[in-house]
């Protein structure tokens, strides 16, 4: 999983060489650097396959949002695999930061970092809808409750498909009746969801 929202550097400890490995596509098998911030949970391989499994045949020209984006690991993964641009939101600085020098390390130019809030960004109008949208918010703070109505004041695509990443014990917010559940699966303390947005 990624994280965002109010993450903050480790005090105190020492800073571990944490990396995201991209699974598949251009950059297949690279490491990246992850900065150690508190509360970022990068999404498990296992997760991730899984997820692009789904929605592999979606990405090649997909305009993508990784909000909370922590890691990146999603965005990162979904530009490997041909998504024509990804605009990571995290309201870390620090997260913000390394997010900007892996994608310089990738030579990467399909992509924006936005070092906000994903909650005050979603508030914005958007410059253009988006086709996938990723949502791994930090558990236990609510933040599906603010974000899901923010995402339909226009930046949903036609058809557009959102991820939820969330803690197993936590329900669901109320989601608007034109989303539907497309996958879903457990694992571990997690669970992960799929939705289907009709027009």
């Amino acid at each position: 999983m990624k994280k965002n929202a109010q993450h903050t550097p480790l005090k105190n400890s020492k800073p571990k060489a944490s990396k995201v490995r991209i699974i598949a596509g251009e950059w297949r098998s690279r490491q990246l650097p992850i900065p150690n911030v508190e509360g970022l949970r990068p999404t498990p391989d296992r997760v991730r396959e899984t997820l692009f499994n789904w929605i592999n045949h979606h990405i090649p020209g997909a305009r993508c949002g990784d909000f909370f984006c922590g890691s990146g690991a999603l965005g990162l993964e979904a530009l490997s695999r041909g998504a024509e641009h990804v605009t990571f939101v995290d309201n870390s600085r620090v997260v913000s930061q390394q997010m900007t020098a892996n994608l310089a390390t990738l030579g990467s130019t399909n992509a924006d970092v936005i070092a906000q809030n994903t909650a005050t960004y979603l508030d914005e109008t958007p410059p253009r809808p988006m086709d996938i949208i990723f949502l791994d918010p930090p558990f236990r703070k609510g933040w599906l409750n603010q974000i899901v109505p923010l995402l339909e004041k226009g930046w949903l695509a036609e058809r557009a498909l959102v991820y939820i990443e969330m803690e197993k014990e936590a329900a669901l917010p109320a989601l608007p009746p034109h989303w539907t559940l497309a996958k879903e699966k457990v694992a571990g303390q997690l669970v992960y969801r799929l939705f289907e947005i009709a027009p």
